[in-house]
């Protein structure tokens, strides 16, 4: 897999943000920390929503910076899951 790099504090939009009105806050995220599974040593992004009820998620690094599956999602303009956008970019 191609190395992302994401930084804590980084606003990432999912990809399925593409089908949203891009005048809200869904679908994007703020990196709150990147964390170790107590167990198997696996990576983890903890992220949280920018948009009500503003969930905190954790999710396997590999995973937060994998592809999108175009078997899936044919039409998805994102070539990654996650993508960082600028801060200026969603509203507040």
């Amino acid at each position: 897999m191609e190395e992302c790099r994401f930084h804590i504090g980084d606003v990432v939009q999912h990809f399925k943000r593409e089908n949203v009105n891009l005048e809200t806050a869904e679908y994007l995220y703020r990196i709150l920390a990147f964390a170790q599974h107590t167990e198997n040593g696996e990576k983890l992004v903890i992220y949280q929503a920018l948009y009500p009820p503003y969930k905190t998620c954790a999710r396997p690094y590999d995973m937060f910076c994998s592809e999108v599956d175009r078997e899936k999602y044919p039409n998805a303009k994102q070539k990654y899951r996650f993508e960082v956008v600028p801060v200026d970019f969603w509203p507040r």
